[in-house]
């Protein structure tokens, strides 16, 4: 039985099977998430059990209105957002992405392909909260209506910090080129 199908038909009552299967459907997705939010492997571990907590405390409430990949992710950015504010004040130190890179048989292509990355995620860190927000969602091949939904913002908020953050990631992209 697909899992969103489950959940909307489960007891109020969340088991530990079942939370593990929407962890695991989701992984890939909180894994970026959470990269967009940390730079060091430690502390975005430490935020990705956040999310799980937080997403623990969560899907019991979740009524099946929406999806449930947008549920998630709105959970996963909240307590993303919650990270930062709390890292802020208790250090002067930005936090930002450094997402996991695959390992490729080919060394070269894989160096090729890690200075691309680092690029990118160089950019992706010059971005304000907001528009880093929306482009990581986006990427996560989310609509601009659920990315509103999920963010809690006006459709046309989302197209605007889509703009902005496209001709931020272009003009920083062509600068350092």
């Amino acid at each position: 039985m697909h899992i969103q199908t489950a959940l909307e038909n489960r007891e109020p009552f969340m088991d530990e099977a079942e939370f593990n299967a929407v962890l695991e459907g989701h992984s890939g997705m909180l894994g970026r998430i959470a990269a967009s939010y940390e730079m060091e492997m430690s502390a975005r571990e430490d935020l990705l059990q956040d999310i799980a907590v937080a997403l623990w405390r969560a899907l019991p409430k979740w009524r099946g209105e929406g999806s449930l990949r947008g549920f998630v992710a709105r959970i996963a950015h909240n307590r993303g957002v919650s990270h930062i504010m709390t890292e802020r004040r208790h250090s002067h130190v930005e936090v930002f992405e450094e997402a996991l890179v695959d390992q490729q048989a080919d060394p070269q292509r894989d160096a090729a392909h890690h200075q691309r990355h680092e690029r990118l995620l160089r950019a992706l860190r010059r971005l304000s909260l907001g528009q880093r927000q929306v482009v990581t969602l986006v990427l996560e091949g989310f609509s601009h209506v659920e990315i509103a939904d999920i963010l809690n913002i006006k459709p046309n908020t989302v197209d605007a910090r889509v703009s902005r953050a496209r001709r931020t990631l272009a003009d920083y992209l062509e600068r350092q080129a």
